[in-house]
């Protein structure tokens, strides 16, 4: 039978992965609106450069990937309290969701950020482009760096 602190792990668990999903997905939403207005300004003065200039749309629709994986691997090991699903392990998928998501929505940001200023510029000089590259990396492994702790803290069999 379970006590009264254990039948409170499927909600954790099941909040981590809303959490994963819905904060990647707003930071990926973010970065592609931010970048995605740029490119529509940018591709009016050089319309060569908008093919180079979608990297920062895709880069920000990766962090939505992250929450994906982040979500499936915590709800397909949540259970009921019943089943044996513990508190402590619905903290470690909450703990989980809450890496993945908060991480990917500030990637979202900075990749927005960035996206923006640097597709502007690049219309203007395009031998910025390398530069936006490697910013854009730096940006995007905030998001991985969270995937990376939050895969850890679900694998986690406590």
């Amino acid at each position: 039978m379970a006590n009264t602190t254990e039948i409170y792990g499927s909600f954790f668990g099941a909040m981590g992965a809303t959490l994963a999903m819905s904060l990647t997905a707003l930071g990926a939403e973010y970065g592609t609106a931010k970048a995605g207005v740029a490119i529509s300004n940018a591709g009016t003065f050089k319309p060569e450069m908008i093919i180079k200039s979608l990297l920062p749309v895709v880069m920000a629709g990766v962090l939505a990937i992250y929450g994906l994986v982040a979500s499936v691997l915590v709800t397909y090991g949540l259970e009921s309290s019943s089943k044996g699903y513990q508190a402590y392990k619905g903290y470690l998928d909450f703990g989980c969701g809450l890496s993945v998501g908060v991480t990917g929505l500030a990637a979202g940001y900075a990749i927005g950020i960035v996206g923006d200023a640097c597709v502007r510029e690049c219309a203007h000089q395009p031998r910025l482009f390398i530069g936006m590259v490697l910013m854009l990396i730096f940006s995007e492994v905030i998001g991985l760096y969270g995937l990376i702790v939050g895969l850890m803290l679900t694998t986690n069999k406590g």
